[in-house]
């Protein structure tokens, strides 16, 4: 009884007290009884659900797998995990809604074309705007992401979505990774983003524009997968009440989870920052 309660979550203490059994009993009784294979799966259990709450109760089996193995240098197989944490009702977040892209549907041409990968930094940047409510009104953030290593480079909050917003965020991605000239940034065709302003400072650090279709969600693909994230494991969590409350969550959301704690499966199941740290070296100089 004591132990489906604490797999469950309750801390044992609480357990022994509201049965009547004494701690030192029950851990008695318990070390008798176990087996070897049982103990380490109450161990692996307990780093698992470390693993599981210090993501936020974001990550699902693969990500937890990689981070005891990655990180923590556990020797374990996926499917263990998998299984012992159906066994603990431990789950992570479910993932995006992936959109399949339409057949014989002809679109915009653009100097990205669907075509996100990137063998080096600063290559290509994409580009884009979200928002979500707070009971004082709206919030909007205009975010710069790095398509090599998918860090968010620059990033504006506001609660005006206007061009501003979004050259703001330019601004702080260019000041933060000092680009050589001719790299991409790709936008869609929000008219911030078309404004003269915003393509004049992307002109004038070297950089060249470049637009999705319009209407077309999958032309900036890599973008609206960063927001369904964040909407999936922030946004939409609690109900916010201030335009502060949000701004300091999207802030922490970016700066500490997404770029050093987040670990993505398109990074080899690194973080934005680990994988440029560990990749850097092994980029091929250019010709």
């Amino acid at each position: 009884m004591i132990d489906r309660l604490a797999d469950a979550g309750i801390p044992i203490d609480r357990c022994c007290r509201v049965l009547g059994v004494a701690r030192q009993h029950y851990y008695r009784v318990k070390r008798k009884h176990l087996t070897q294979s049982e103990l380490r799966r109450q161990w692996l259990t307990g780093l698992i659900r470390e693993v599981h709450v210090t993501s936020r109760g974001t990550y699902g089996y693969r990500r937890v797998h990689a981070e005891l193995t990655m990180a923590m240098g556990v020797t374990v197989s996926d499917k263990t995990v998998f299984k012992l944490m159906h066994q603990a009702g431990i789950y992570g977040l479910p993932g995006p809604i992936r959109t399949k892209r339409l057949r014989g549907v002809v679109t915009a041409d653009d100097l990205v074309n669907r075509k996100f990968a990137r063998p080096r930094p600063n290559e290509l940047w994409v580009t884009d705007i979200t928002q979500h409510r707070t009971r004082e009104g709206w919030v909007y953030c205009a975010a710069v992401l790095d398509a090599y290593s998918r860090r968010i480079i620059g990033w504006s909050i506001d609660s005006k979505q206007d061009t501003t917003l979004v050259i703001n965020a330019l601004d702080m991605a260019i000041r933060n990774r000092r680009p050589a000239p001719g790299g991409i940034v790709h936008a869609d065709h929000g008219t911030q983003f078309t404004s003269w302003l915003f393509g004049e400072k992307i002109r004038s650090a070297g950089l060249l524009p470049s637009f999705g279709s319009v209407g077309d969600g999958l032309d900036n693909a890599m973008m609206e997968s960063f927001w369904s994230s964040m909407q999936i494991e922030l946004l939409n969590r609690k109900k916010w009440k201030t335009r502060v409350e949000l701004a300091n969550a999207i802030f922490e959301y970016i700066e500490i989870f997404h770029n050093r704690q987040r670990r993505h499966s398109a990074l080899g199941y690194r973080t934005p920052i680990e994988y440029e740290t560990l990749e850097i070296n092994n980029i091929p100089a250019a010709s």
